[in-house]
C-alpha cells in the first residue's frame, strides 16, 4: 500500500533528526487520510495524528536494539 514512502534509516545508522521524524509521520498520515493537507474543519485531528505518529515513530527508533556496523566491529577489535 505505501510503497513510495522512503526508509527512514539504513538498518545500521543510529543517527535521525526530528526533521526526518516529522517529515514520515507527515508522509504516513497523508498517504492514510488521503489528503494531502486537511480542511480546516480536520487541521486539528490531522496534526495531532501526525504528532501521535512522530511520538511512535520517535519511541521506535529509540528503543530498536543496532547491532554495530560490519566495518565499526572490525576496527573495534
Amino acid at each position: 500500500m505505501c510503497r513510495s514512502i522512503k526508509t527512514l534509516r539504513p538498518p545500521m545508522a543510529t543517527e535521525v533528526g526530528p526533521e526526518d521524524v516529522h517529515a514520515a509521520a507527515l508522509q504516513y498520515v497523508r498517504k492514510i487520510s488521503g489528503f494531502r493537507a486537511p480542511s480546516a474543519r480536520n487541521r486539528e485531528v490531522f496534526d495531532a495524528a501526525v504528532e501521535a505518529v512522530a511520538a511512535a515513530t520517535q519511541q521506535l527508533l529509540d528503543e530498536l536494539e543496532i547491532r554495530p556496523a560490519p566495518a565499526a566491529a572490525a576496527s573495534a577489535t
